[in-house]
């Protein structure tokens, strides 16, 4: 799916022609770029209520209007935003960033203010090119704006589905948090703890889609000392957006737990997530994959699915396989659930032949 765009600029009018005294005719020619609330909330990683707030409140708002139409936002109207966005996620309280950026845009004294300010502002996170919701979402977590943030993720995961949502715009906020907090020391540890509530809270809120068939379900769990569990509650969301059948586990399972959870379930696959190699537990992956449960007679088995950078290309054994990233590994779950479900015979256990990575 390709990028989101902005919303389109409004098209400046045509400057007014002049008379011989050089006095302009007609209407004056309006900025040459203009944006919507939307647009200029998506970019700067604030809510539209909160924009409309801050004019309220401070008098920040756009410098001019048009009868009978919406707000629109134009290129200096937005730097002001910005330049109180930075001060604020460096602890300014609003009013006074509000008056800094008024002062600077006026020329007034306000501008020595945020004069330490570098562009995209100290604490910016180091993004690269990505979509203007990621930085939008960035701006907001580094400024401890928890409603925007909460906006932001409910906007782009109902908008781009989670699939996109996670690999464009959730994702690379986490990991642009990751190396800012490495970094910097113990600084930034806040931001990235507001962050990942506020996703794993929105990966819930997702409603999932009517099941579109009976199929036994996907056990989700992270391994007994992982406590990182973010990707495999976008893989919930993504299964769910499916209407595949789900059971999450979470973090930190301890290991007989997932044992009795496969033998009770019989899930058809069984999701294992590990995000470093000393949490990642061969044995314990290679044990659930060798569990099978029902009748005597008609016994199944479950794929295990070792997910996360954790468990490194050596995984492997019978009925184990490798997920790698969250759109490759739902081809691979989706494959595993559409075939017929494996059964362990007399002569061994039968190894399904829809697995793959």
């Amino acid at each position: 799916m390709p990028p989101a765009q902005p919303d389109a600029p409004a098209p400046s009018d045509v400057p007014a022609p002049s008379d011989a005294s050089g006095r302009p005719q007609g209407p004056t020619s309006l900025p040459a770029a203009a944006l919507s609330t939307g647009a200029v909330a998506r970019r700067l990683g604030v809510s539209p209520t909160t924009l409309r707030s801050w004019e309220r409140r401070y008098a920040i708002g756009p410098a001019r209007r048009e009868d009978g139409r919406h707000r629109r936002w134009t290129p200096a109207d937005i730097g002001r935003l910005e330049l109180m966005c930075r001060l604020t996620a460096q602890g300014v309280p609003p009013s006074e960033a509000a008056r800094a950026a008024l002062d600077a845009a006026a020329g007034g004294s306000g501008e020595a203010r945020p004069a330490t300010v570098t562009p995209g502002g100290s604490a910016a996170l180091p993004l690269g090119e990505v979509r203007a919701e990621c930085r939008g979402l960035a701006r907001a977590a580094v400024r401890l704006d928890a409603p925007a943030v909460e906006h932001l993720l409910d906007t782009a995961l109902a908008e781009l589905g989670p699939v996109v949502a996670w690999e464009e715009v959730i994702a690379p906020t986490l990991h642009a948090v990751g190396r800012k907090w490495a970094s910097a020391g113990e600084r930034y540890v806040e931001v990235e703890h507001l962050l990942s509530w506020h996703v794993s809270g929105a990966l819930r809120r997702m409603r999932p889609a009517p099941r579109r068939y009976e199929v036994p379900p996907v056990l989700l769990a992270c391994a007994p000392l992982e406590q990182h569990s973010l990707a495999v509650e976008a893989l919930a969301a993504a299964l769910g957006e499916r209407g595949l059948p789900v059971l999450m586990f979470g973090p930190a399972l301890p290991a007989e737990a997932l044992r009795e959870a496969v033998r009770r379930t019989g899930p058809r696959a069984v999701v294992l997530w590990a995000q470093s190699t000393a949490t990642a537990d061969h044995a314990l992956a290679r044990a659930v994959a060798g569990i099978e449960w029902g009748p005597h007679g008609a016994r199944g088995h479950s794929v295990l699915l070792a997910a996360g950078p954790g468990w490194g290309p050596g995984v492997s054994g019978p009925r184990v396989e490798r997920l790698f990233g969250l759109r490759s590994g739902l081809v691979v779950i989706e494959r595993i659930t559409s075939a017929p479900a494996p059964r362990a015979t007399a002569a061994g256990p039968a190894t399904p032949d829809a697995c793959g990575s």
